[in-house]
């Protein structure tokens, strides 16, 4: 197994670690995280161990494929698994976020469906033996969720001392990119469905 691979596994690995963390009762084993004003904004070290695992894993997404495609290791298991460890991580996170109220349970909602059906043309387009890479939206739509969820996770920083809900602001707009993304990637792929019919 290459290195990317390796990466992009890794991310996978961490996906129950984050869950554990987040979900941990604390507070019935009496532990309290102290907390920081960094850049004007609150952050306790719960949150500070929670964002470097995201920021570790995003940094893995970016490294995997920057590897594969500078060294020539691209393969099919790296495109198939790739997306699907992006998907879990980010999904998780935002699940997490959703249930403790910190962004709308609409979010996850909506682009747990449009990964769903992206999946399954996905999934059609393999009975063929075709693996589907990617697009420059869905790209997009992954940085603007991994942006979105960082700043979530560190409490708006910077942006709360303005009073900008830019942590919202940007969870809106990767949802906006995830269907827009979700749509394309159905229109672009649309005969593997239809050959189904």
């Amino acid at each position: 197994m290459n290195l990317p691979n390796k990466l992009t596994l890794t991310r996978l690995v961490f996906v129950p670690i984050f869950v554990l963390i987040y979900m941990f009762p604390y507070q019935d084993f009496g532990i309290v995280f102290q907390s920081f004003r960094i850049l004007g904004t609150h952050i306790s070290v719960l949150d500070l161990i929670l964002f470097i695992i995201f920021a570790g894993c995003s940094l893995t997404d970016f490294l995997d494929g920057y590897l594969a495609r500078k060294n020539g290791m691209v393969t099919t298991f790296g495109k198939f698994v790739d997306p699907i460890a992006d998907k879990l991580i980010v999904n998780t996170v935002i699940l997490l976020l959703a249930s403790s109220s910190r962004i709308s349970i609409i979010i996850p909602i909506i682009m747990i469906c449009r990964d769903t059906i992206v999946d399954a043309v996905r999934l059609l387009a393999s009975q063929k033996n075709v693996v589907l890479s990617a697009s420059l939206l869905g790209k997009a739509k992954t940085v603007t969720q991994m942006i979105a969820i960082i700043l979530v996770l560190l409490n708006n920083i910077v942006f709360s001392s303005f009073g900008i809900p830019m942590d919202q602001i940007m969870m809106i707009v990767a949802t906006i990119i995830s269907i827009a993304s979700g749509v394309e990637y159905f229109m672009k792929n649309k005969h593997y469905v239809m050959e189904s019919m």
